[in-house]
């Protein structure tokens, strides 16, 4: 017999966690591991490893007493974040510049940009929840593809 709760079907006796393990949110960084790129090699070994580990990149980098935040999906051969996706991040990147906790961003699919951060650990936050959302929204759009529009 099988019982709903919330939507969700299961079956008698058995509880949504039953036998069953968390998997680890894809390749996601947390904040303590996102490397500081301020110097320019840093940034390109940090690159290439992302690279190598087929992952989007992300880093952190000092400028001036601020500090900047960078993901680069184009480090991995994942499919592109489509628009629906990419607008759930731009919304998120205008609250940071409307309550004043970042000055500037670019953002696209593939690439963000964030920068005039105060201090170091927030800028670590900014880049762990970003680098985590980039790599969710990729995985939801592996299992769940938006049709394209027109067709």
């Amino acid at each position: 017999m099988y019982t709903s709760m919330a939507g969700v079907l299961l079956s008698d006796g058995v509880s949504a966690c039953d036998d069953a393990s968390m998997p680890t949110p894809g390749t996601s960084l947390p904040a303590a591991l996102i490397p500081d790129c301020t110097k320019p090699e840093a940034h390109r070994a940090a690159y290439r490893s992302a690279k190598s580990a087929d992952t989007i990149f992300v880093c952190i980098a000092r400028q001036g007493s601020r500090w900047k935040v960078e993901l680069d999906a184009f480090s991995s051969t994942g499919p592109t974040i489509p628009k629906q996706a990419a607008d759930v991040l731009q919304s998120a990147v205008e609250v940071l510049v409307s309550d004043g906790t970042v000055t500037q961003a670019n953002i696209s699919p593939d690439y963000i940009s964030i920068w005039a951060i105060e201090t170091e650990q927030k800028a670590r936050e900014i880049a762990a929840a970003f680098h985590a959302a980039m790599h969710g929204l990729r995985q939801l759009y592996i299992a769940v593809p938006v049709p394209r529009e027109g067709g």
